[in-house]
């Protein structure tokens, strides 16, 4: 179910986290892309982990100016002990989730994921990080593949 920000004045998501490889990475990652999907999962989540094969398949399939994938891993936060990161590595080799994947941080759940309800829960954000539309719950490659076009398609 594809849902629109509420508020009046574009909601601007900014971040710093930490991703499964110990880089740092931060919402200005979202200027490379025209569009970037920011998707929300869990690794006790069914859902997240069925589609992430397609979202591997997605995101290698665009140019990375036009669109990019990162995921967020909710219930797994920077800190963690290395053998737990370790499970999350091994989660997203298995499911040939081949984009970037970043550590819950402070920043993240303050000003995105503490208002998620459930997993997977996928925003997209424009190239000045701007959410414009969010979507509760997996979708089918299609599915994916026909919000990213919309999306493209108004970009400048």
């Amino acid at each position: 179910m594809l849902r629109y920000p509420l508020e009046e004045e574009p909601y601007v998501v900014s971040f710093t986290s930490t991703t499964v490889d110990g880089e740092e990475l931060t919402s200005e990652c979202f200027s490379q892309s025209k569009i970037s999907m920011l998707n929300v999962w869990a690794t006790y989540c069914n859902p997240c982990l069925s589609e992430m094969p397609d979202l591997g398949e997605i995101a290698s399939s665009y140019d990375s100016a036009e669109f990019q994938i990162i995921g967020i891993v909710s219930d797994v936060a920077e800190g963690d002990d290395e053998e737990t990161v370790q499970g999350v590595k091994d989660l997203i080799e298995e499911t040939k989730a081949d984009y970037p994947h970043v550590l819950l941080s402070e920043s993240l759940y303050m000003n995105l994921v503490g208002a998620v309800d459930s997993v997977p829960t996928t925003f997209f954000v424009n190239q000045k990080g701007e959410a414009l539309c969010y979507v509760m719950g997996a979708q089918s490659k299609e599915s994916w593949i026909a919000i990213i076009e919309d999306l493209l398609s108004k970009c400048d």
